[in-house]
């Protein structure tokens, strides 16, 4: 626990202060980096032979990616159907990956046996991840310079306050299991406990940051899908290192296992949260 406490007390301003100053370009090559090391730790569920050959799909894919939305200044402020596909697949993928933690292990034997599958979900799992942060960092960064950084911490603390705030609710007042085949320790109760934390975090930062919705109502809608899914994002992975027999995807971070152990709900919250954004 010690560990955790440190690597987290040294994590967290280096993240708050690269989302904040690092140029667009430095940003997008950080988050690059962290995104082929989620693909690496991905190929860990692909249960394929060789885990540098299951890296290729992603990394192809990954440069078609790029080749496709084109990541410079003038296409990510104006956004294009290509990039709003990206938030929509992202988007349905979490709607679709939470039920399969829900139901699981009955929905197992869909997606279990079939590397094709696997290999499919890590890039619905990290592709629209990368893009949703990037096209949120560089919303109105011709105007603002750090709008699009604050919408970026934005879902950072709604994700941070509904993981805190369904930690402390399940521990006093968890009784119902969301996905007990998944992850025992989370309830509903965690659940609702950290998506009433998040709106109130939320309301307040959004203030703080002077951040513009289309209505109230959208914005509080838009905090609450963003914190559910988040919550349900954790049980995802969980799902699939549960499947191959995993504790963590990795040890990079000490005490706190692999990126994609840091990043699972970032994962989900992201696409959801600038679909809703950018769409309404």
């Amino acid at each position: 626990m010690k560990q955790r406490i440190i690597t987290a007390l040294i994590l967290a301003p280096l993240v708050i202060l690269g989302i904040l100053y690092l140029p667009l370009a430095w940003f997008l090559f950080a988050l690059a980096v962290i995104t082929l090391i989620g693909f690496w730790e991905w190929t860990q569920f692909v249960n394929a032979k060789s885990r540098h050959l299951a890296l290729i799909p992603s990394l192809v894919v990954g440069a078609a990616s790029f080749a496709w939305l084109h990541p410079d200044m003038n296409s990510l402020n104006h956004l294009t159907s290509a990039h709003y596909s990206f938030l929509l697949v992202g988007t349905l993928w979490w709607v679709a990956s939470s039920y399969l933690a829900i139901t699981y292990p009955k929905s197992r034997p869909w997606w279990e046996n079939s590397r094709v599958l696997r290999h499919i979900f890590g890039l619905l799992t990290l592709l629209p991840f990368y893009w949703s942060v990037v096209c949120l960092r560089a919303e109105s960064m011709d105007i603002d310079a750090l709008h699009g950084a604050k919408l970026v911490l934005f879902v950072c603390l709604i994700v941070w306050s509904a993981d805190s705030g369904a930690y402390f609710a399940g521990k006093r007042f968890g009784k119902r299991k969301m996905a007990p085949a998944v992850s025992p320790n989370k309830t509903i109760e965690g659940l609702m406990g950290g998506m009433v934390i998040s709106v109130v975090v939320g309301g307040v930062v959004a203030s703080c940051f002077e951040l513009h919705f289309s209505s109230a109502l959208m914005m509080y809608v838009t905090i609450l899908c963003t914190a559910g899914i988040s919550v349900l994002g954790d049980l995802v992975e969980s799902m699939f290192k549960r499947v191959s027999n995993i504790k963590d995807s990795s040890h990079i971070i000490p005490g706190h296992g692999g990126i994609l152990d840091r990043i699972d709900s970032l994962t989900a919250a992201f696409p959801v949260f600038a679909f809703l954004y950018f769409f309404f």
